[in-house]
This record gives structure tokens, C-alpha cells and sequence, in this order.
């Protein structure tokens, strides 16, 4: 068969079980923000018999026949051409799918669909005990899909991580957290001591929910997010989901008396959201026109969230239109004390609530753990004290009940073991693309303090956003960067921003 035909039968077929995934997303959002509770049961056969589907559509040998002929034709000389990518991302693809089996695949997606519904409950009600058999059916089912998929290393979590940040291990990622917390511990303690410190106060009051969303909604369309292309709602937990060209959804929630979580979750999600924006439409369906993993991903939304928005060029244009916004807690603030109280540093709970300097030891405790409970090493019964231990430990403060512990996330009842380290490495790679991006710039922090981030949303376009998955997250990085992954950039500037605000 003609290599070209073969190719663009693969094509068709690669858009058509997207077009079934963005269903599935849609289904999702609509689970998260609109559904009612009683729609649960339904909704886990709905999105079992999408994942089904697709699943039968992406793992059907006819794929492999196609990717037989197409591989080692002329299409795919050029290794970064977008059809050797296409090809190459693809094979990778179907590689993994034939490896699970659908009857796996489906049971997945029941069972996490009502676990996330069993986890909104028990975070309700603070037990961890109604979460409990869902939390081992999942692990369960995780293990069998390592099981099928397997790793060079023979390290089941290896597998699971691999979906989500392509050729990282969890012996690499343990050598760069070694690392960055090496660095981190003593910039932690010199701030602890510090004697000079910012005054929360100033954000103290009420910030009216309909001005928190006028706020959010301006700020997201002046760093590029297209609203005619997107959505801001409400959710339990803020997210961000790429449904298809024209659609893509972001949420944050809301709090009256914090203007703080709203505020840098919309900037956060945002992010995201631009990401998914600068993919190239006409290639949805196939991997040019997809994301190339989380960590990539986080890169983006922690980029906009705090190299960005806790900046004092960002600030300075924004803060007046804050002030007029919500004039009874920041008519009189002045500059200088929001900045700080934006910027200080405290031991949290919460991962989404806390600080940009201890935010990596909330996803290092995470990622120890769920190794551990991967393996079999933590039994899931002891999550709570070893949870509660590790917190004690690692940030001096203890869970006062599983709602502010474990069951503060959504990301085990939802099967995504493996997730939460992509998120310390879309820390080291934002830092390490805001200071490229700052370099190549120039006047960058001038035209934040004039409101206009397109310059550097343009820079993140053309280096990260156009490429798509033309090459692996390490390389990305590399090429955008000049430097392979590494903690020291991130260091650098904690150490730059945190140390004025501290008088360091």
C-alpha cells in the first residue's frame, strides 16, 4: 500500500478517537461543574463506553499495519517533520494501548468516575474511611496497568509516570528533588528566621465574588487568553480541559473573605489554557497538535502564576485596577505591603493554597507516598498517619482532620498516579524559560508594568507552544533553553524575589 494513503488513513483515524476523548472531556467538565450528584452512577457507564471506544479505535491492529507501512518510508526521513513526529508519537500510542486490555480500560473509567464523586463526599465529611475502598480499588487497577504496559527499569511506577511526562524515571526525578531540596532547606530557614516580615493584613476583608470574577476575567484577557475561544467557571477543584479547537475550559473557585486563591488559580489555569490555545488547530487529532506532557504543561501555568503574577512589573500595573476593584480592604493598602503580603512565605496545609518557596516539599511528600502506596509499601489503611507524619516532619504543621490531609486532592480517586511530580517539573522548567525568555527580551519587565504580556506569550509560541510533541520534555527544554533540566534556576530566583521581601 502506498505509504502516503496509509499515512493519511492514520490521520483520519487518529482525529476520529480524539473526537471521542473530547467528548469524554466535555462529559468530564460537565461532571465537575454542572452535573447533578444523582447523575453520577449514569455518567461512569457514559464515560466507560467512551473509553471503550476509543480505546478499540487506537489499539486496532489495522493501526499497527498502517504504522508497518508508513515507518521507514521518505514521509518520515526528516525526524521532526510533522510526519515523522505524528508517526513516531503514534506507534508510542498504540504501542501502549495493545498492551491493555479494554475490559481494564472501561473498568478505569467506572471506577474513577464514582471514586472522584466518593472523594467530593469524604473531603465533605472528613472521612477518610468512605474513601478508603475506593482509594484500593484504584490502586488495584493502577498496578494491573503497569502490569500490562511495563518499564525498561522494572519499576511499575516508571509506567505510570512515562503517560504523563514521556522518558522520565523515578530515579531521574529522585535526583533532581534531591537536589532542589538540598538547595531549598537553607533558603526555607533563613526566611523562617527572619525578623522583617510581611504583614498579611493588608489582605484582610471582604473581596466581593462578582468583582473577584470582573478581575479575573480582565486579567486572563489581557495575557491572551481568547474568550471566545474559552470559558472561566466554578468548580470544586480549579482546572483547566482542552475539549477541542475553539473550546477550551477553565475553572477556579471562590472565597469572599481570599482573594488570593481565586486570583492566581484563574492566572494559574490560564496557563494552561494558553497552552492549549497555541496548539495549531488544524491539527487537532494528531500529536502536532497536542500537548507534549504535564510537566511541560505546568511549566505554563506556573510561569503566568508566579514568575509572572506575584511580580512587582505585573503588580504594578494591576494593583490600581485591584484598589478601585475592592476598595474597602485595598483602597489604602500601599504597594509596597500588598506586594510583600502576595509574596510571603508560611508552612501550609494546603498544596493549591501554598507558597511558591515551600510548594515542591507538598509534591515531593506526594510523590514518596504514592510510590509507596503503588508498590504495596504504605498500605492504603495508613495513609492518613503516614500522611500526617510526613507533614510533621517535612513543614512543622499537622492535618487537623483528612479533609486539609489526604483527601485534599483530587488526583488518586481520579487514577493519576504519577501525576503529581510533573508538577515540581513544571516549577524548574518555568523558571528556567522566564529567565531565557527574560534574557532574550530585554524589556520584559517594562511591559509587564505597561500591562502587556503578549511579548512574552509570543516568545512561549514560538519555543514551546508551536512545537507540540516534535520532541520529548527534556529535550523541549533543552532546545528553549539551552540547558537540559536543572534545580538552579528555580533557586536563583526564589533566592532574587523572596530575599527583598524578607530583607535577606
Amino acid at each position: 500500500m502506498d505509504p502516503r494513503a496509509s499515512y493519511d488513513e492514520l490521520i483520519r483515524r487518529s482525529r476520529e478517537w480524539s473526537t471521542l476523548s473530547s467528548c469524554s472531556a466535555l462529559l468530564s467538565w460537565d461532571e465537575q461543574t454542572m452535573m447533578p450528584p444523582s447523575g453520577s452512577s449514569f455518567r461512569s457507564e457514559q464515560l466507560g463506553l467512551l473509553a471503550g471506544l476509543e480505546h478499540d479505535r487506537a489499539a486496532d491492529p489495522r493501526v499497527g499495519e498502517l504504522l508497518a507501512i508508513v515507518e521507514g518510508s521518505d514521509l518520515v526521513a526528516d525526524p521532526e517533520s510533522p510526519e515523522a513526529v505524528n508517526v513516531r508519537e503514534l506507534r508510542r500510542s498504540f504501542d501502549r494501548k495493545t498492551k491493555l486490555p479494554r475490559s481494564l480500560v472501561e473498568e478505569l473509567a467506572r471506577v474513577t468516575s464514582r471514586a472522584q464523586h466518593e472523594w467530593v463526599a469524604a473531603r465533605k465529611a472528613r472521612d477518610f474511611g468512605r474513601f478508603l475502598p475506593w482509594l484500593g480499588r484504584v490502586l488495584s487497577l493502577k498496578r494491573q496497568e503497569a502490569d500490562c504496559v511495563g518499564a525498561p527499569s522494572g519499576d511499575p511506577y516508571d509506567a505510570l509516570l512515562d503517560e504523563y511526562e514521556p522518558g522520565a524515571t523515578a530515579s531521574q526525578l529522585s535526583r533532581l528533588f534531591d537536589a532542589l531540596r538540598a538547595d531549598l532547606v537553607p533558603l526555607v530557614e533563613a526566611i523562617a528566621g527572619a525578623t522583617d516580615r510581611p504583614d498579611p493584613a493588608v489582605l484582610k476583608g471582604t473581596f466581593p465574588v462578582d468583582r473577584q470574577k470582573i478581575l479575573g476575567e480582565l486579567v486572563a484577557s489581557s495575557i491572551g487568553f481568547d474568550f471566545d475561544r474559552g470559558r472561566l467557571d466554578t468548580s470544586a477543584h480549579p482546572f483547566c480541559s482542552g475539549i477541542a479547537p475553539g473550546d477550551c475550559r477553565i475553572t477556579t473557585r471562590y472565597r469572599p473573605d481570599d482573594f488570593e486563591e481565586s486570583f492566581f488559580g484563574v492566572l494559574h489555569e490560564v496557563g494552561h489554557g494558553l497552552y492549549e490555545q497555541g496548539l495549531d488547530p488544524d491539527r487537532f487529532g494528531t500529536p502536532m497538535g497536542a500537548s507534549v506532557s504535564l510537566g511541560i504543561h505546568e511549566s505554563q501555568s506556573r510561569l503566568w502564576e508566579n514568575l509572572v503574577g506575584r511580580g512587582r512589573p505585573f503588580w504594578t500595573h494591576w494593583f490600581p485596577i485591584a484598589r478601585r476593584l475592592f476598595r474597602d480592604p485595598l483602597g489604602h493598602a500601599e504597594f509596597d505591603a500588598f506586594h510583600r503580603a502576595i509574596n510571603r512565605v508560611e508552612p501550609s496545609l494546603i498544596r493549591t493554597q501554598a507558597d511558591e518557596v515551600t510548594y515542591n516539599l507538598h509534591i515531593i511528600i506526594r510523590f514518596d507516598l504514592e510510590r509507596a502506596l503503588l508498590s504495596g509499601d504504605l498500605p492504603p489503611a495508613d495513609l492518613p498517619s503516614a500522611w500526617d507524619e510526613r507533614y510533621r516532619h517535612d513543614l512543622g504543621v499537622v492535618p487537623p482532620d483528612a479533609s486539609s490531609g489526604c483527601l485534599q486532592d483530587v488526583h488518586w480517586s481520579a487514577g493519576l498516579i504519577g501525576y503529581f511530580p510533573t508538577y515540581t517539573l513544571g516549577n524548574l522548567y518555568a523558571a528556567q524559560l522566564f529567565d531565557r525568555a527574560t534574557a532574550t527580551l530585554g524589556d520584559l519587565d517594562q511591559s509587564l508594568s505597561r500591562g502587556d504580556a503578549l511579548p512574552l506569550l509570543h516568545w512561549l509560541r514560538d519555543h514551546i507552544h508551536r512545537h507540540a510533541r516534535r520532541h520529548c520534555p527534556a529535550l523541549l527544554i533543552q532546545r528553549a533553553t539551552g540547558s537540559p533540566p536543572d534545580p538552579s534556576p528555580l533557586v536563583r530566583s526564589l533566592r532574587e524575589r523572596y530575599g527583598p521581601v524578607y530583607r535577606l
